[in-house]
């Protein structure tokens, strides 16, 4: 392990991406569920506490920081953004003082932990002054070679661009990443050597590998094992792929730890969610946000499923929609539910087909199989919700919590007009609107006296026929 002091972490968030064609900066548009350079982020957070990294903001700078300021991350502002050189000249006296710095791109969130850590060991272990990520992918066009003393050498000699290579140079496959790792003493020290002389008038890093080999410096490069690790995204389409790379990914990893996902590329599952070993996900499932799914659970087609937590053995059926709730072990929910946010639902519980839940409390074995809308109650164990149920929980004004006590029947198309309590035991009749507190092991019967008027149609009929002839 490397001192905290020896190794800082540097990552450019300060570009616009203009081929996007979009308002948002290009660092926060997203993929696998959150903003491209938050990948990034996490990922260097694996290899340095927060303290040691440092994102470069620039272009809509406040909503950059404001979106990952919860990392505990430091900022910097690059104002204009003039080229990634100019991005380290702007860090230059926050970062000068570790000993070595990692330079990673806001805009390619495959790169794994694994690959940081490698480069950071190889970049030590060679006493290189200057470290290239490289990679080799099956189309190289448009990206600059890296040039290499020998085929068998780690030393670099040059990097080339696309518009620069010469006829021999074309054959070669091996790009330039634009991930680095420094020596800060020897980069600070040459920094204000690199020059604007090119197209765009700006500082590139990648101009440092010739001015240090020129000073007889160390520069070397490391293949990375994935070429799709060091991807970024200039357009739309791209970003979409990017996506599914990520997601692919995912869903592999959670295949290799005992997650059985029957067609997993129409699955939309994000990149922070955790799912236990045999767990089923059928096709076109989305699991989002911070989302945990126990083992030995089932999550049927078509379900939606956001922040939520689910314990062991619990079966959605297609078509669920579950946003920031908690189902307990063995629960079953659907076909067609809506869980909504504050939803808790106990062992065993049901919650069926069409029915509707917020800010509800759902005991052990209780069940709410049809048509129903509850918000703002507490249910408690054992308690049967007939079909056509609703919970009468706002008046206009303000919210009101319905209670029904555990083993209390409620018969179906019941309306209970909150605050009202459901005492132990306690039955009400289908179709009784209620609005006064019900006893333990009571009934409560709130509907209008049938009334039968024999042979009223047949009069009515007759009457009818007389008046049109």
């Amino acid at each position: 392990m490397t001192p905290d002091h020896a190794f800082a972490i540097v990552i450019m968030a300060a570009g616009k991406g203009t081929r996007l064609k979009s308002k948002r900066p290009k660092v926060l548009h997203e993929i696998g569920g959150k903003p491209l350079v938050a990948h990034v982020i996490s990922a260097a957070g694996k290899i340095v506490p927060a303290a040691n990294i440092y994102v470069i903001i620039g272009h809509q700078a406040e909503s950059v920081r404001e979106a990952v300021k919860h990392t505990g991350v430091n900022f910097v502002l690059q104002s204009p953004q003039n080229g990634t050189g100019h991005a380290l000249q702007c860090a230059r006296e926050q970062v000068q003082h570790h000993d070595h710095l990692l330079v990673l791109s806001g805009d390619v969130p495959l790169i794994r932990e694994e690959t940081i850590r490698k480069l950071r060991d190889f970049h030590l272990a060679q006493k290189a002054a200057m470290t290239i990520l490289t990679a080799e992918p099956a189309d190289p066009f448009g990206y600059g070679r890296v040039l290499r003393a020998s085929s068998t050498s780690d030393e670099v000699t040059a990097i080339v661009e696309q518009k620069d290579l010469k006829p021999k140079q074309e054959k070669v496959g091996e790009i330039n990443s634009g991930i680095y790792a420094f020596s800060s003493k020897v980069l600070f020290a040459n920094i204000d050597r690199l020059t604007s002389n090119n197209a765009q008038k700006e500082f590139y890093l990648t101009d440092m590998a010739a001015l240090l080999v020129g000073e007889k410096a160390r520069v070397v490069a490391l293949k990375a094992e994935d070429s799709a690790e060091i991807l970024g995204a200039n357009t739309l389409v791209e970003l979409s792929e990017l996506d599914a790379a990520m997601r692919m990914r995912k869903c592999r990893e959670l295949m290799a730890n005992g997650v059985s996902i029957y067609k997993p590329e129409t699955c939309v599952i994000d990149s922070q969610v955790e799912i236990g070993a045999d767990t089923i996900i059928e096709p076109f499932v989305q699991v989002l946000g911070n989302t945990h799914i126990g083992s030995d659970c089932r999550i049927r087609s078509y379900s939606v499923i956001s922040d939520s937590h689910i314990e062991n053995g619990v079966t959605i059926k297609p078509g669920c929609v579950i946003d920031q709730a908690r189902i307990s072990a063995q629960a079953i929910l659907g076909p067609y539910s809506h869980l909504r946010p504050g939803s808790e639902i106990g062992e065993g519980a049901h919650i069926g087909n069409f029915v509707e839940t917020k800010k509800v409390r759902m005991g052990k074995g209780s069940k709410a199989n049809h048509l129903t809308y509850l918000g703002d109650a507490e249910i408690g164990a054992g308690v049967n919700v007939g079909a056509g149920t609703i919970t009468c929980n706002y008046d206009g004004a303000h919210k009101h919590v319905t209670t029904i006590e555990d083993g209390a029947f409620i018969g179906s198309d019941s309306t209970l007009v909150a605050p009202v309590r459901i005492g132990k035991g306690a039955y009400t009749a289908a179709g009784s609107t209620i609005t006064d507190d019900v006893p333990a092991d009571s009934l409560a019967v709130g509907r209008a006296r049938q009334a039968v008027k024999e042979g009223w149609v047949k009069a009515r009929r007759e009457k009818k026929v007389k008046t049109s002839t």
